[in-house]
């Protein structure tokens, strides 16, 4: 991978090999000179420039500088992802795509945040507009976007798009905002970050769909109950919840309420709640259930608070209700659910 300032020092380095070098290519005759990262892209008059020669002296500048050739075949040259043909009048252009090229982008249906989805049709678009092209070129490329939007489910259809320039204090204003990334686990999520619209707060979605915890092996065990996390305990007379976090095992976290029932002690809410109430207390599969795995920490504690909020709404919980506040988010979840 390389340290992280190596691509400003490889930067700087051809930057200083190009300016230090560029006055011995104009005595070449070349007519005119252009680059993007490592590729360069050359015009000269082939009558009074000869490229191998010019290619023999850029690959002995550097023992670590070696430069490959490719000159233009039958009028055409492909650079980036553009195609130059040249003509008796004129240069044209065309959008150049690779033999490998496949129409595939995130499908339209796939649980990605929406900004991503539509990074790629948007830079398809503006590129189709950016570029001189011919009317039929125009066209034909229009085909081939219409079909990576058919083929990806898209519904949408590209319009002639009008420039948008930013004035300066947009751009000041812009360069002030704060930004939030959220971690984009469906739709729920877009709900939830359109709260933040009306504050200066910028939104920024990642998400966990990525190559290494996809092909991470996880070692699942059979037994939910060893597990930590969020569970709640409901009572079998009247249905009501008592929902609790825990960073040991589920089976603990049971026996312990089953002893405060037994023993009638004070240190469980819901064996509390069982006596008061002369209700029964019953087995761990009738009565326990758990909502969500994780270790201790400050998304634990989150999903404590969201399960215990949602079944405050439902009118059906046992815990203390000064320990209950108003959420809007998690409001916004629980409607989300419901719709």
């Amino acid at each position: 991978m390389g340290a992280p300032s190596s691509n400003i020092i490889a930067e700087i380095f051809l930057q200083h090999t190009k300016y230090a070098h560029m006055a011995h290519l104009t005595h070449k005759h070349i007519i005119n000179y252009f680059h993007y990262v490592d590729d360069i892209l050359l015009i000269f008059n082939p009558n009074r420039t000869d490229v191998q020669a010019i290619l023999k002296y850029l690959n002995a500048l550097h023992p670590n500088l070696q430069f490959m050739v490719e000159v233009e075949r039958d009028n055409t040259l492909n650079y980036l992802d553009i195609s130059i043909h040249k003509t008796p009048n004129s240069l044209k252009t065309s959008i150049h795509r690779k033999p490998t090229f496949t129409d595939s982008i995130i499908p339209y249906m796939f649980s990605h945040p929406t900004q991503h989805k539509y990074a790629a049709v948007k830079y398809l678009f503006n590129r189709l507009n950016s570029f001189d092209l011919q009317e039929k070129e125009y066209q034909r490329e229009l085909n081939v976007f219409h079909n990576i939007l058919y083929n990806n489910s898209f519904p949408m259809k590209p319009q002639k798009q009008t420039a948008h320039t930013k004035t300066q204090q947009q751009m000041t204003q812009t360069s002030k905002c704060k930004w939030a990334t959220f971690t984009y686990v469906g739709k729920e999520m877009s709900y939830i970050t359109n709260i933040f619209r009306r504050i200066d707060l910028k939104i920024a979605f990642q998400t966990n769909h990525t190559t290494g915890n996809l092909l991470s092996h996880k070692n699942l065990t059979p037994d939910e109950v060893s597990l930590s996390g969020v569970y709640k305990l409901i009572c079998p007379d009247c249905n009501k919840a008592y929902v609790r976090q825990t960073g040991r095992r589920f089976s603990i976290c049971y026996n312990e309420h089953k002893k405060a029932f037994q023993y009638v002690t004070h240190t469980s809410s819901f064996a509390q709640h069982l006596h008061e109430q002369a209700h029964s207390f019953g087995p761990i599969d009738n009565i326990m259930q758990v909502l969500h795995h994780h270790k201790k920490g400050a998304h634990l504690n989150t999903m404590e608070r969201f399960y215990i909020h949602a079944h405050y709404v439902a009118n059906n919980h046992l815990n203390d209700n000064h320990s209950i506040f108003p959420n809007i988010i998690f409001d916004t979840l629980l409607k989300t659910h419901r719709q």
